[in-house]
């Protein structure tokens, strides 16, 4: 039986190790341009359950890359991704359900893949949030919480969050812009916790 256990669990470990190494052998052929075996090395690990590979794998197929653009297959590989916690691939749903590419638009479920991958530092979803509390589109449109999510996505080096960020500033009353910011400041410290 122990010898059984330990088997197990060197043939285990030997697969990580050869999946490990088949992604990297896919990263190196997208780098290079080689989208035929990046495709290759990743699709086995994507159909295996490995979040970064089906990211990729649906990064792909929305942008055309080696494979016919098809937002719906991207669209499905990022949805395996995003429901094991990945968060560009939550990110990345949360544009297709905005933009109602290989999905029907829904901007609420927009949101809630922003908000998953805004709650782990994601700088492109943080902004995203922004906007969808600044237009109003999935949730009750509200500056200071628009202010919110921008001041966050500038804080993880969003490049144009500063900018909409002070437009949302010059909306709200210095003591709706002082909440904002205290806000801002504690989600900040929460998301930087949840990255420890």
């Amino acid at each position: 039986m122990k010898r059984a256990l330990l088997l197990a669990v060197l043939l285990c470990s030997l697969s990580l190790t050869a999946g490990a190494q088949d992604f990297d052998k896919g990263l190196a052929a997208y780098n290079r341009g080689d989208y035929a075996t990046a495709l290759r090395e990743w699709r086995p690990l994507a159909e295996r359950g490995l979040a970064k590979a089906q990211y990729n794998l649906g990064a792909m197929y929305y942008y055309a890359e080696g494979v016919p653009q098809g937002y719906a297959e991207a669209a499905k590989w990022w949805r395996k991704a995003a429901e094991q916690g990945y968060a560009s691939a939550q990110y990345g749903l949360g544009v297709s359900y905005e933009q109602g590419q290989g999905v029907p638009q829904d901007h609420a479920e927009a949101v809630k893949w922003y908000r998953k991958a805004a709650e782990q530092g994601d700088a492109d979803a943080l902004n995203n949030l922004g906007v969808m509390y600044d237009l109003g589109k999935g949730v009750p449109q509200d500056h200071a919480e628009a202010y919110i999510w921008y001041s966050l996505a500038a804080a993880g080096g969003h490049k144009k969050a500063p900018q909409w960020r002070d437009e949302m500033a010059a909306k709200l009353s210095p003591d709706q812009l002082r909440a904002a910011q205290r806000e801002a400041t504690r989600r900040w410290g929460r998301i930087q916790a949840r990255k420890k």
